[in-house]
């Protein structure tokens, strides 16, 4: 009995100090979210659908921002993309490297057409065209300051959540300023991919083949194959 006695406050000064102690323990912290494939489903159409900085989606969500960087043939360059109230505006920077001429274009673009997983929209741009008129690599280059007037149409086919096919067609249509009987017009069209790769982050691949005619002078008109190819890679601004 008496060893009962000596036991029972040593047994209750031990709770005691279990109890304090699970109480003063941190709570375990909450696991960060994951975004999986069904939710980046939910999320299309809105500023928070992660895929689409170069060229898809036709136009980005109201809202949403991009900034992208391309190399290729005949040109690189960067561009700066935002949607704005169903409309998306696009500030664009390009040098032809085959010719050292560069080109700078504001462009804007309006989807016209959604219907399941195929969009499309119409884009007209305008901008100024500096040419140097080197002839290393391209014999019947002239130099010049050019109007340029870019009409084109962007089809897209979320294929998956991750992946567009792009259906491209340009028409950039180049007026002399300096001289007023230069011109250039190209009629390009092809298609591509661009796919998402995590962390806000799409890659396109792109290529174009069509016809490419131009002047310097009246009555000295060329017409000879043109083409582009693309690798890209954009950024998701939210």
């Amino acid at each position: 009995m008496m060893r009962s006695g000596c036991f029972s406050p040593l047994v209750s000064a031990l709770l005691l100090v279990s109890l304090e102690s699970a109480a003063q323990a941190p709570a375990p912290a909450a696991e960060a979210p994951r975004v999986t494939t069904s939710d980046t489903a939910l999320l299309r159409g809105t500023s928070e659908d992660p895929l689409g900085a170069v060229l898809a989606p036709v136009t980005l969500p109201d809202g949403a921002t991009a900034l992208y960087g391309f190399v290729g043939a005949p040109e690189l360059g960067v561009g700066f993309r935002q949607g704005i109230s169903g409309f998306e505006l696009e500030a664009r920077a390009r040098l032809q490297w085959f010719q050292l001429s560069a080109s700078l274009e504001l462009t804007v673009r309006r989807k016209v057409l959604e219907q399941g997983i195929l969009s499309l929209a119409p884009t007209l741009g305008l901008g100024v065209v500096l040419n140097s008129g080197a002839t290393y690599m391209d014999d019947r280059n002239y130099s010049g300051v050019l109007l340029r007037v870019s009409p084109g149409l962007v089809a897209g086919w979320r294929v998956a959540d991750t992946v567009s096919v792009l259906g491209l067609l340009d028409v950039p249509v180049d007026i002399g300023l300096s001289n007023g009987q230069s011109r250039r017009i190209q009629a390009l069209g092809g298609g591509g991919v661009e796919v998402y790769l995590g962390s806000n982050l799409s890659a396109l691949a792109a290529g174009q083949l069509g016809v490419e005619s131009f002047q310097e002078r009246s009555g000295e008109s060329h017409t000879r194959l043109g083409y582009s190819v693309r690798l890209g890679l954009g950024v998701r601004l939210f």
